[in-house]
């Protein structure tokens, strides 16, 4: 899932950054492409208005027969959109020549205000023409002395600029929206594909942490490779640490009970001494409190292993058979009903310790009947936990001897062989594993033991 979701978010930002540069590039282009136009737009109108400026500086050439050497048919057909005009301005009444395309109407005149000139002195910029037509505008003021001054304006139809820009622009957003698609296509499968060895890590740690493997197996890229060491490196030194921590654990219990049982003996050996019965007292607290801290301590260290699963079944059957044949001052039946293969994530030994406890405890208090279920739950979406019931048909508990069970170290009747550990070790192992234990009252008359696990 997780990986599912980086694959989204690098799908999504590659996404997002080639729109992005599409979308720069194209307006870039378009642009660029635009100044192209119109500066070849221009060249275009920038001849005629030389040859227009050639004609009234030729002295044979009258102004009324200026324009007949442009060539161009457009300037005859009324309206065309192209047309151009010469108009004398040294006179009083100034006097204005064009092109028949006019059609006896005006082209404007730009002045300074609209555009700065060129080094020439030529001016150009979009203007409004006759019938509202877009036009593309040159003019030039032409001061030939005694000649006279005129100002020459050439025009030609925008529709033209704007139709061969429309048409590129239409072009480049085609190709690039087939660009487009082809790149988030390559990134789609580079995404998908350059992440598949995350998902296969991924796998297997899941596999590793459910027991179904030990260490990451298989080839990966290169990259990946070190990642995948380093995590097998570091599994097995968890282990080893694990493994020290146990033994340390078992070498400071030899340690520790050898010098209390001689400490306790001694004080034995004088019992009629004040003294020595205080110090069989605190002997006995000293020996609660090491057993305490060593059995949470062996508890612990078991548990943080990574990846261990047993089989419920087997382990319930065994522990059914030998307390059966541990009861022998009484007829004891004990049943299973066992739905389905479950699965334990832990450590058998645990296992049994907390399912041996729990049926030795309902064979002690049992008159003649111990009931054990094992059923498969699934209390929450993706997850699995096995329930282990265990009921006896014994006198039972009230709720405030139930609480009191529980704690460690604490008995209801002494003449039952035991330290108190029993249930306490139960609830703090099932505890460490993320589990829990109750207590209630058995459809059969005595105590009920429901102890729930994680499933493997």
């Amino acid at each position: 899932m997780r990986t599912n979701s980086l694959a989204l978010r690098l799908f999504l930002s590659a996404t997002v950054w080639t729109v992005l540069i599409l979308l720069v590039t194209g307006f870039a282009l378009s642009g660029l492409y635009r100044n192209s136009v119109e500066r070849g737009f221009d060249r275009r109108l920038g001849v005629y208005l030389k040859t227009l400026v050639a004609d009234l500086a030729a002295p044979d050439v009258p102004l009324e027969k200026t324009g007949q050497m442009l060539g161009e048919p457009l300037f005859e057909l009324p309206l065309s959109g192209w047309y151009w005009q010469v108009t004398r301005q040294d006179r009083s009444k100034p006097e204005v020549t064009s092109s028949r395309s006019l059609w006896d109407r005006n082209l404007p005149h730009l002045g300074e205000q609209d555009t700065s000139p060129d080094l020439d002195g030529t001016r150009k910029a979009y203007a409004q023409g006759p019938e509202d037509q877009r036009l593309r505008l040159v003019e030039r003021n032409v001061d030939l002395g005694d000649d006279g001054r005129f100002l020459v304006a050439v025009a030609g139809d925008a529709s033209e600029l704007d139709d061969e820009i429309s048409a590129f622009n239409w072009a480049i957003a085609t190709t690039f929206m087939g660009l487009a698609a082809v790149l988030l296509l390559t990134t789609l499968f580079q995404v998908r594909f350059g992440l598949a060895p995350l998902s296969r890590i991924s796998r297997a740690l899941a596999a590793i942490r459910s027991g179904k493997a030990e260490k990451l197996e298989g080839r990966f890229p290169v990259e990946i490779e070190p990642l995948a060491r380093e995590t097998n490196a570091l599994l097995d030194s968890n282990r080893e640490i694990v493994e020290r921590a146990r033994t340390h654990v078992g070498n400071l219990a030899h340690a520790l009970k050898t010098p209390l049982s001689v400490m306790m003996n001694e004080a034995a050996a004088r019992s009629d001494d004040p003294l020595a019965g205080k110090v069989q007292e605190q002997i006995g607290i000293m020996r609660d409190q090491v057993t305490r801290h060593l059995e949470r301590a062996r508890i612990a260290a078991r548990v943080a292993v990574v990846g261990t699963i047993t089989d419920v079944v087997p382990v319930v059957q065994a522990v059914a058979r030998t307390v059966e044949k541990t009861q022998r001052d009484k007829v004891l039946a004990i049943e299973l009903d066992i739905q389905g293969d479950a699965l334990f994530r832990g450590e058998k030994q645990d296992l049994e310790e907390m399912v041996g406890n729990l049926v030795d405890n309902a064979g002690k208090w049992a008159s003649s009947r111990v009931s054990i279920e094992v059923l498969l739950e699934q209390p929450q979406p993706g997850r699995q936990a096995v329930r282990i019931v265990v009921d006896d048909d014994g006198p039972g508990l009230t709720p405030a001897q139930r609480e009191q069970v529980a704690r460690r170290g604490q008995r209801l009747d002494e003449s039952k062989p035991g330290s108190g550990l029993g249930l306490s070790i139960v609830v703090e192992l099932a505890r460490l594993y993320g589990g829990a234990l109750s207590l209630g009252t058995a459809p059969i008359g005595g105590l009920r033991a429901e102890l729930v696990l994680p499933a493997g």
